[in-house]
C-alpha cells in the first residue's frame, strides 16, 4: 500500500509498519480545513489505516471528522453510545452512577466490524479519552500482505468461496458480552454472505477477508472444515510480519480499513485502570 506514502504532499506521513499504515504529523483534526481534511481521507483510503496523536476533540469534531469518510453508521447496541450523540460509542469499563457508560472487553478477538451485515462498515475510528499504561493494545492485520504472500495456487483455491456470516451466532457464541438477540435485532442482522477474499474499490488489489466469530460456515464445505479453514487463514493473516500493534496514547485517532483488515483488542488489568475510548464507524458497501 505504499503507493499513498507519496500522494499528498502536504501531509507529513511514516508508515506504520512494512508498507502498511499511515502516521499523519501535523494535522489538528479539530480546527483542520475541509482541504486537509480531504488529503487525510486520501492517505487512508491508500493505506489501510491510519493514526494521528495528540488530538483533542469533542463528541461534534469526532462526527465532523469521521463525515469526511461517509455517512456514519449506526451501532448495533444503543445503550453503550453517547447520550448527546447516538453516533458515539463508548468503549469502556468506567461506572458512573453504578451504571457503564459503555461495553467492556468488546472487539477482542480477530474480526472485521459488522461483517454480519449485507454491507460492512468501510471503517471503524477509535479516540482514545483514558488509557492504561499497560495492556489494552489494539493490533490491526494487513490482509492484503497476507493474501498477496500467499502462492497462486492457494490463493486460486480461495478466490471463488463465499462466507456465511451470523450476527445471532456471534452474539450467541462469543467470548465476552454473550447474549440472546431481541425478535427486532435478528430483523435487522439476517445472515448473510460475502466473499472470502475481498476486492477493494480503491486499487482492485485483494485482501483475505475471513473475520472470526460471525462465521458460520462456507458453501461446499462441511461446518468443521468451514470453521477450521477460517481459523487457519486468521491465523495465517496475523502472524507478527503482517501486524501493526498499537500502543495507545491519550488523544489518539486511530482509523483503519475494514476493507482489507482485521483487528483485535487485548486485555487490561481492569481492576487497576480505566480505559475509555470513543468510536464512529462510517457506512461502507455491498463487498465483492
Amino acid at each position: 500500500m505504499n503507493a499513498a506514502l507519496h500522494a499528498s504532499p502536504a501531509l507529513a506521513i511514516r508508515k506504520l509498519k512494512n508498507n502498511f499504515g499511515a502516521e499523519i504529523a501535523g494535522v489538528d483534526l479539530a480546527t483542520a480545513s475541509d482541504e486537509e481534511l480531504a488529503s487525510v481521507v486520501a492517505a487512508f483510503h491508500l493505506n489501510g489505516a491510519i493514526l494521528l496523536r495528540n488530538q483533542t476533540m469533542d463528541a461534534d469534531a469526532l462526527v465532523r471528522f469521521v463525515s469526511q469518510f461517509g455517512e456514519p453508521e449506526q451501532h448495533t447496541l444503543k445503550e453503550y453510545t453517547m447520550p448527546t450523540h447516538p453516533l458515539v460509542y463508548r468503549l469502556s469499563n468506567r461506572i458512573l452512577d453504578g451504571k457503564p457508560i459503555g461495553i467492556h472487553n468488546d472487539g477482542v478477538g480477530w474480526h472485521t466490524d459488522y461483517s454480519y451485515k449485507q454491507e460492512p462498515v468501510m471503517c471503524t475510528m477509535l479516540y482514545a479519552v483514558e488509557v492504561p499504561p499497560e495492556g489494552a493494545d489494539t493490533l490491526v492485520a494487513d490482509m492484503v500482505a497476507a493474501y498477496d504472500s500467499l502462492p497462486a495456487e492457494r490463493r486460486a483455491e480461495l478466490d471463488p468461496l463465499q462466507v456465511h456470516h451470523s450476527y445471532q451466532h456471534f452474539m450467541e457464541t462469543r467470548d465476552f458480552n454473550r447474549r440472546k438477540l431481541t425478535p427486532e435485532q435478528l430483523a435487522d442482522s439476517p445472515d448473510v454472505m460475502h466473499p472470502l477474499v475481498r476486492t477493494h474499490p480503491a486499487n482492485g488489489r485483494k485482501a483475505l477477508w475471513p473475520s472470526s466469530g460471525t462465521v458460520k460456515g462456507i458453501p461446499g464445505l462441511s461446518t468443521e472444515d468451514a470453521l477450521a479453514l477460517v481459523d487457519e487463514l486468521v491465523a495465517y493473516g496475523t502472524q507478527e510480519q503482517f501486524v501493526y500493534r498499537h500502543k495507545w496514547q491519550v488523544g489518539d485517532v486511530l482509523m483503519w480499513d475494514n476493507r482489507c483488515t482485521m483487528h483485535t483488542g487485548t486485555l487490561f488489568d481492569d481492576k487497576k485502570y480505566i480505559r475509555e475510548m470513543h468510536r464512529l464507524w462510517v457506512k461502507g458497501d455491498r463487498p465483492y
